[in-house]
C-alpha cells in the first residue's frame, strides 16, 4: 500500500561510539571552515590522523573524518508483478543542518578556479579512497561542503544512531512510495564486524509532530515521572517534619 510521503531514507549504525571523548574532539574546526593556514597545520587533537606517514597534512584531519560512512544505496520500484524495476530518484541535497552547511563548513578559496589546487599540499585520510575534493562530481556538493560528509561530522550522542541519507520527494514519488515491490541495491564498503556493529536501512516519514523516534518521548515521560515522584516525597517529608518543628516551638 502507499507509504505516505515525504519519505526519508536513513542508515543506522549500532555499537559505534561517536560519543567517545577522544573520538569527539578529533577534528579541526578551523580547517573545516576553510582556513588555508589550518589546511597546512592541523591541530594536535587530530593525531594520529594529523599527518601522513610522509609528513603531509591530512585534510580533513581527525578520527571522525577518517571513519566517514561510505556505503551507497539505490532504491528500485516494481509497480506490477513481473514488470520492470524503475529507479526511485533519491534527493541527496538538503540533508545536513542549515547551520552546519552554511556556517560551520566552507571550502578553502579556489586557486585559479580549481578546488583541487586549493587542497594542494594535503592528502586524503587513510581510509578514504579519494581526496576530499573528489567526494562528488557536483562542484556545489564536494569538498568540506559535501552533504554526506557534513551529516557524518555531526556526532551522535548514543552508540546507536541514524543519519539521513536522502529524501524521496521527486517525480512520481513526491506524494510517497506507491504500492508495489521494492528493492534496495547496496554498495557495501563500510565494515562493521570489527566493532561488533550492525547496519540497517530505515525508510521513514514525518508528521506535524516530527519523525517517528520514540527516544525523546520515553525520556520525557521517565524524567517527568521521576520529578512527580520526587515532588510527592519532598511534600511528605516537609509535612512530617513541619509538624515536629511546630511541636518543638510550642514546648519552648
Amino acid at each position: 500500500e502507499l507509504f505516505q510521503g515525504p519519505v526519508y531514507l536513513y542508515y543506522e549504525l549500532t555499537n559505534f561510539y561517536q560519543n567517545n571523548r577522544r573520538y569527539g574532539v578529533s577534528r579541526d574546526d578551523a580547517q573545516l571552515s576553510g582556513l588555508q593556514s589550518a589546511l597546512r597545520h592541523p591541530v594536535n587533537e587530530c593525531f594520529p590522523y594529523q599527518f601522513s606517514a610522509k609528513g603531509v597534512p591530512i585534510a580533513p584531519c581527525g578520527a571522525i573524518a577518517n571513519s566517514l560512512f561510505n556505503d551507497t544505496f539505490t532504491l528500485w520500484h516494481q509497480r506490477l508483478p513481473g514488470g520492470p524495476y524503475v529507479e526511485v530518484p533519491l534527493d541527496r541535497t538538503g540533508i545536513a543542518w542549515w547551520t552546519d552547511y552554511h556556517v560551520k563548513f566552507h571550502n578553502p578559496p579556489l586557486v585559479n578556479g580549481s578546488l583541487a589546487l586549493a587542497f594542494r599540499g594535503t592528502t586524503r585520510p587513510p581510509n578514504w579512497p579519494v581526496p576530499v575534493y573528489q567526494l562528488s562530481p557536483d562542484p556545489n556538493n564536494t569538498g568540506f561542503i559535501n552533504q554526506d560528509f557534513v551529516v557524518w561530522m555531526r556526532t551522535a550522542a548514543l552508540p546507536w544512531f541514524r543519519k539521513l541519507y536522502a529524501r524521496i520527494r521527486q517525480g512520481n514519488y513526491s506524494a510517497g512510495l506507491p504500492r508495489g515491490n521494492y528493492r534496495v541495491n547496496i554498495t557495501y564498503n563500510y565494515p562493521v564486524r570489527a566493532f561488533g556493529g550492525h547496519k540497517r536501512i530505515i525508510l521513514s516519514n514525518i508528521s506535524w509532530m516530527g519523525g517517528k523516534n520514540p527516544f525523546l518521548g520515553i525520556a520525557y515521560l521517565v524524567v517527568g515521572s521521576l520529578c512527580i515522584l520526587t515532588g510527592f516525597v519532598m511534600l511528605v517529608v516537609y509535612i512530617r517534619y513541619q509538624d515536629q518543628n511546630d511541636e518543638a516551638e510550642d514546648q519552648e
